[in-house]
């Protein structure tokens, strides 16, 4: 039965995450992100398409959402275990799989970063600047992006967080298999790059 509190922790953070402000951009501008680029509603597709000012707000939101869902987890439910990380990966899953876009959503990079400043903000920092130096040198943000979602639990289960570090690899898991088909093409040198993007070369279809 004491398991049952983290129903509540869990249920918040993924409705936390289904707010997307790419999706409200897209309406806004009258455009669909899941049509084209890489069909995702998330802020790397809304930098690929939209330019980077619009990357930047989405991206900022969806890093938001994920600090707030740790932020209101730990407040909230002060003596529960694990609220924080458990609301955190509801956060990023509930961005990737929204309820009101047929479970379509984006690839959860930016929340799982997020949630990733809330739980550990030393670490964090650290990772952007990993981050920033690997897609400057890449020119893919993909592959910052499983610098991330590897280093994160790997360094929890180094420093004994083993629980944390396992409920960290869910999250992990699922943002490695939707980046699948990203890694695929880095493989092949079809990827679009940042500096493709700005030049214009991303009115692509889908893949």
């Amino acid at each position: 039965m004491a398991n049952l509190v983290y129903l509540p922790i869990v249920l918040m953070g993924y409705l936390l995450g289904t707010s997307n402000m790419a999706v409200y951009l897209a309406a806004l501008k009258g455009d669909d992100l899941r049509s084209h680029g890489s069909g995702n509603p998330g802020a790397s597709n809304a930098m690929l398409l939209w330019g980077w000012k619009a990357g930047v707000i989405v991206g900022i939101h969806d890093i938001g959402k994920a600090v707030l869902a740790v932020y209101l987890a730990e407040r909230l439910f002060p003596g529960v275990a694990f609220a924080g990380v458990a609301a955190g990966v509801a956060c990023v899953i509930g961005h990737m799989f929204p309820f009101y876009l047929r479970f379509h959503g984006g690839k959860g990079f930016a929340s799982y970063l997020g949630m990733t400043l809330a739980l550990n903000w030393k670490f964090a920092l650290g990772l952007c600047i990993a981050i920033l130096v690997i897609t400057l040198v890449t020119d893919y943000i993909v592959l910052g992006t499983m610098t991330t979602v590897i280093s994160f639990p790997a360094y929890c289960a180094l420093t004994h967080n083993i629980i944390m570090a396992l409920i960290l690899c869910i999250a992990s898991g699922i943002i490695i298999y939707k980046h699948r088909g990203n890694l695929v093409r880095i493989y092949h040198g079809t990827e679009i790059g940042l500096r493709s993007a700005n030049r214009g070369e991303h009115r692509i279809q889908k893949k």
